[in-house]
């Protein structure tokens, strides 16, 4: 399973989510859901980007998202999340047990949004 991890600003609007997709590159591998901290799971934004992309949105507990090392890191994403990044994080934690990251944080061009992607066995219940 493919997730797309997505770290998103309050202010952050669909189109802006979107463009951090889209900075993955061209080659990048179409998700099979959209990842995201439990308290970020319902913005607006996010839910319009995934009913576009018809894709299901994850909900990470901060507590899955906690700990969870990353190749990235911010200072202010670990203050807040206790992870260096959430969108690989989040990426991780719900693409189930061994999950690795296959594209790496990347920052829309407004940095409103960062995405990454993960692969793992996304079995239910290990992933988010």
């Amino acid at each position: 399973m493919i997730v797309a991890g997505i770290g998103f600003r309050a202010a952050a609007t669909a189109e802006a989510l979107a463009a951090a997709l889209a900075a993955l590159g061209p080659d990048a591998p179409m998700p099979e859901a959209l990842a995201t901290a439990a308290e970020k799971a319902d913005a607006a934004a996010l839910r319009v980007l995934a009913a576009r992309m018809g894709l299901p949105v994850v909900s990470v507990p901060a507590s899955r998202l906690s700990g969870v090392k990353t190749p990235t890191r911010s200072e202010r994403v670990k203050e807040r999340f206790g992870t260096g990044s959430l969108a690989e994080a989040a990426a991780l934690a719900a693409a189930g047990p061994g999950a690795r990251i296959i594209a790496g944080r990347v920052t829309s061009p407004c940095g409103m949004a960062t995405a990454a992607l993960a692969e793992g066995d996304g079995r239910e219940g290990d992933g988010a």
